[in-house]
C-alpha cells in the first residue's frame, strides 16, 4: 500500500509563511538548532548529535532531491527557516493507526523555540492540510504526540484532531487524534 500518495505541491504558501519541500544552504544553522536544541526535541526522544544533524542536512543538500510530503517553514518575507513540517505516510510497522491497511496520512511539525507561541505551528498545518483536501480523497489523517506535550495536544485540538487512543512507542506513551482530510477542504 505504499503506492498511495501524499501532498505533491512543492509550495504551499500562507499569509505569514512559505512551506518549501527545497532545503536551501542558508537553512544550515536554522536546521541544526532544530535537532540538537534540548527544548525542542524533549518529546521527540531528546537532541540528536550535532555532527550526525550536519551530516544529514548535508546529504539532503547533496541529494537535491525532497521528498513529498516533507516540508521547510520559512518566513514569507526573510525566506528564514522557521521549522519543518510532514504530511506523509505513518508505517504499519508500528502502532498508530485507524484503518485496517494503516499507511494513513500523518501530519508532524517541529518549530524552532524562537518561533513558538506565534502561531506558526497552526497556520503551517492549515495551510498544508487544506492543500492536501484540495488534492487528495477524504481520508482520516492522523497527528500522534507525546501524552506529556500539552502543548502540542492543544495544538491538534485547535485543528480539529480528535484523540482517540493511547499507546507506547519511544519509551513514553503517545496519544493518537485523527481528523479527516475532508474536514480542511475550503
Amino acid at each position: 500500500m505504499s503506492q498511495l500518495r501524499t501532498l505533491s505541491a512543492t509550495e504551499v504558501p500562507s499569509e505569514r509563511l512559505l512551506l518549501r519541500r527545497a532545503l536551501h544552504d542558508a537553512d544550515r544553522e536554522g536546521f541544526i538548532e532544530l535537532y540538537t536544541d534540548p527544548e525542542v526535541q524533549a518529546y521527540l526522544g531528546g537532541p540528536q548529535p550535532r555532527s550526525d544533524v550536519e551530516q544529514r542536512f548535508d546529504a539532503a543538500i547533496a541529494s537535491a532531491t525532497s521528498r513529498p510530503g516533507n516540508y521547510v517553514i520559512a518566513d514569507n518575507t526573510t525566506n528564514r527557516l522557521v521549522g519543518t513540517l510532514m504530511l506523509t505516510r505513518r508505517s504499519t510497522d508500528g502502532p498508530g493507526y485507524v484503518t485496517e491497511d494503516g499507511e494513513e496520512l500523518e501530519l508532524g511539525y517541529v518549530l524552532r523555540r524562537s518561533a513558538w507561541g506565534a502561531g506558526f505551528a497552526l497556520e503551517a498545518a492549515t495551510a498544508t492540510l487544506r492543500a492536501a483536501a484540495d488534492e487528495l480523497p477524504d481520508q482520516p489523517v492522523l497527528l500522534v504526540t507525546q501524552t506529556a506535550n500539552k502543548r502540542s495536544l492543544k495544538l491538534a485540538a485547535r485543528l480539529g484532531f480528535c484523540p482517540i487512543g493511547t499507546f507506547e512507542e519511544f519509551g513514553a506513551e503517545q496519544t493518537l487524534c485523527t481528523a479527516p482530510l475532508a474536514k480542511f477542504k475550503i
